[in-house]
């Protein structure tokens, strides 16, 4: 079962619903995610149970599991490997030691709802960087107050050329146009038996050859997940939810840098699958802002 937002075919707006295999249930009464990150755990469980006739998801289109004001936060360096990564590419390695053990976790915004892209929507890397990568992570879904409700797959591109000049570039290698996707599906909490057991699959294709493949576990996560949504909750309210990507443990060696048309391809165990193409630039993503002002997203 997935959570998900989808156009309704009856008047084209974007409706919440249940995803079970090929059928998605809309739910009664409910007209936006932001609505339902409102609820307490118990009380989204309960308006989920209340799901209506399916739908065959044939022909729907599929939204950023995300609205109102949502927002995406990352978490960074949680991962020995991450750590390692950002440390080869830095010229100011001791910042990256340090955060990886230390109390406070870093913290940053990735995007509001508005600037997510989906699964099969393309993802960005900016015009003025040479070295991109993708960063594949798990995505902990929080409703308004501060309970994990769900989980989902994000990529949180990144530019490893700019944020390796300087940390202080980190806002430039991570917010961009088309920097941040996510899976069109959130698997609710109460249906993954162990979130710091799931395995993170990552696979690039250039041309349909497989250039780069990773893999993970979130048992390597060095950080507890509740912990970090309560360290993002302490000093703020995200009164429609917020999604935690909780950082990588797969990054690629120096020698591989992301191309146009790349293909990207991140599966999670029991939460799912998101995959994407590259594209280059600001323009590609102006569909985003459009869309928003139409009020289809």
């Amino acid at each position: 079962m997935h959570l998900v937002r989808y156009l309704s075919p009856v008047d084209g707006r974007p409706s919440p619903g249940v995803r079970t295999g090929d059928t998605v249930a809309p739910l009664p009464g409910v007209n936006s995610f932001a609505e339902l990150l409102r609820l307490t755990r118990e009380d989204l469980q309960a308006e989920v149970d209340k799901a209506g006739e399916a739908l065959p998801v044939a022909g729907l289109t599929f939204l950023p599991p995300i609205d109102g004001r949502g927002e995406v936060w990352c978490a960074g360096v949680t991962y020995e490997r991450s750590r390692g990564a950002r440390m080869e590419e830095s010229s100011e390695q001791s910042v990256y030691d340090k955060v990886y053990t230390a109390d406070r976790p870093e913290l940053f915004q990735k995007a509001p709802a508005w600037r997510v892209v989906v699964d099969g929507e393309p993802v960005g890397i900016r015009s003025d960087s040479g070295h991109d990568v993708p960063e594949p992570e798990l995505a902990v879904v929080a409703n308004s107050h501060g309970e994990i409700v769900g989980f989902t797959v994000c990529n949180d591109m990144s530019s490893r050329s700019i944020e390796g000049v300087n940390p202080l570039y980190v806002p430039q290698a991570k917010l961009f146009a088309g920097g941040c996707a996510l899976a069109s599906g959130i698997r609710p909490v109460w249906e993954v038996a162990d979130p710091k057991k799931l395995g993170i699959n990552l696979v690039i294709r250039r041309g349909g050859d497989e250039v780069f493949s990773g893999t993970t576990s979130t048992e390597k996560l060095v950080r507890e997940l509740q912990d970090l949504i309560d360290a993002l909750f302490l000093p703020n309210d995200f009164p429609d939810g917020v999604i935690l990507a909780t950082g990588t443990g797969i990054v690629p060696e120096l020698d591989f840098a992301l191309a146009e048309g790349d293909v990207i391809t991140i599966t999670i165990d029991e939460v799912g699958t998101l995959t994407n193409t590259v594209a280059v630039g600001r323009e590609p993503f102006e569909f985003l802002a459009t869309n928003n002002l139409e009020g289809l997203r």
